[in-house]
């Protein structure tokens, strides 16, 4: 199976977009989810990749890129990996086992992307002094080109070679290398998850999160994801409305029993 010329213009499309919504209105596309189920549904395959993509997703909980820094590129990840994974023809976790380490280098693109943008910045600040508002605007508008540019050429390139590089990554990559990369793609969504705990409030929501580990350690497989999403969803319904719920006041009788006792001793008459 080759990728036609079509699927790769419209995954470089979606690329695109997913990029300007990654650094403007964050609406969700720019996800690892999205990337593979996308990938998947255009090349014929949505179930592996919405495994890719939500394996992918689980490894970027509690992720955050702050500053300058710069975190792996998992959404260029997840549209490649899947798309090799049903190329290949090897199931969801071949995918997960290419995608991690395609991310992981797709850093260094990211890396070259922003200190390109720098030479829009510089021209945005000069503009800015001369009162020329009109071409700052502008400068904001150029500056996405270099991030646009640093995932869908990955994308385009990857995907328009794809059929050889399965069979290189097939030919020359020992099997055992490949199994400790598809062993490391499912450890690393349980790091994810860790790494959102620590922002957690845990310590002080933990009967809840102790609920959870019980239902999904030892309820086995009578309960799943599903499941436990509805039970916490149901618990954080109840904790919300007997928080919000007003409290009525405490009303006692015994202050006006005892002005009442009062009053009735100063009306005893004693007859003489």
């Amino acid at each position: 199976m080759t990728v036609s010329f079509g699927i790769i213009i419209v995954l470089c499309v979606y690329v695109a977009l997913a990029v300007l919504d990654q650094i403007s209105l964050q609406l969700g596309p720019y996800s690892p989810l999205f990337g593979g189920a996308i990938t998947g549904l255009v090349m014929g395959d949505l179930k592996t990749g919405l495994m890719v993509g939500a394996t992918l997703q689980l490894m970027t909980l509690g992720v955050a890129t702050f500053g300058g820094a710069t975190v792996p590129d998992f959404l260029t990840g997840s549209v490649m990996g899947t798309a090799y994974a049903i190329l290949a023809n090897k199931g969801a976790s071949y995918g997960i086992g290419l995608a991690v380490p395609i991310g992981l280098l797709l850093t260094q693109t990211d890396i070259l992307a922003r200190m390109a943008n720098t030479f829009f910045q510089h021209r945005a600040d000069r503009f800015a002094e001369e009162g020329n508002y009109r071409k700052v605007e502008l400068q904001n508008i150029w500056g996405t080109i270099p991030w646009i540019l640093s995932r869908i050429l990955p994308v385009a390139i990857g995907l328009f070679f794809g059929q050889s590089v399965v069979s290189a990554i097939n030919s020359f990559i020992p099997a055992w290398f490949m199994d400790g990369l598809k062993t490391a793609g499912l450890i690393l969504p349980a790091m994810g998850i860790a790494i959102l705990m620590r922002y957690l409030p845990i310590k002080k929501y933990f009967p809840f999160f102790i609920i959870g580990f019980v239902m999904m350690a030892y309820g086995g497989k009578n309960f799943s994801i599903l499941g436990s999403a509805l039970v916490g969803l149901a618990m954080a319904a109840i904790y919300v409305i007997f928080k919000n719920k007003p409290t009525s006041p405490v009303t006692t009788s015994g202050t006006d029993s005892s002005e009442n006792d009062d009053s009735d001793d100063d009306e005893v008459e004693i007859d003489e």
